[in-house]
């Protein structure tokens, strides 16, 4: 099981998530941006090793009845996994019209680097020069990229 202080880098390591230090030293983790009155991602992190994920809006966890799943035994990997398909499900819908320039740079723990990159209707995943795939959605492309190991820099 991953101690208290490792599982706080992982989360930590979310930009888009703002920590909130809560009563007998645990911690929440809040994505303000979320399109949905659900704003908490993680929920009562405690120096123990026990805590939540919220996943009310994912299929494939067992959660209780506010949507959380427990997160006192997962891995690295699929704490990462977890808190990214959450932030996500809560991300606000892709506009009708995709944005024009998008690119980011995704990377895994071995240093491999892919480029995703916005080019007309579709999301597009390049290793250097070459391409690697093609999505319908943001959403489709990042969650591929996730459950592959790779995140966002």
């Amino acid at each position: 099981m991953l101690t208290f202080e490792e599982k706080l880098a992982i989360i930590e390591s979310f930009p888009e998530l703002e920590r909130k230090d809560v009563s007998m030293g645990r911690v929440n983790f809040h994505y303000n941006e979320s399109s949905y009155d659900q704003k908490n991602v993680v929920y009562h992190l405690h120096p123990n090793g026990n805590g939540f994920v919220y996943a009310g809006r994912m299929t494939g966890y067992q959660t209780n009845d506010k949507g959380m799943v427990n997160i006192r035994d997962f891995s690295e990997k699929a704490i990462r996994s977890t808190v990214r398909k959450s932030i996500l499900s809560l991300t606000p819908k892709a506009p009708d019209k995709p944005l024009e320039d998008v690119e980011e740079i995704w990377i895994n723990q071995n240093g491999m680097t892919l480029t995703l990159i916005n080019e007309g209707t579709q999301w597009n995943v390049y290793a250097d020069d070459q391409l690697d795939g093609t999505f319908n959605s943001y959403r489709e492309a990042a969650e591929i990229l996730d459950e592959e190991g790779f995140s966002r820099i």
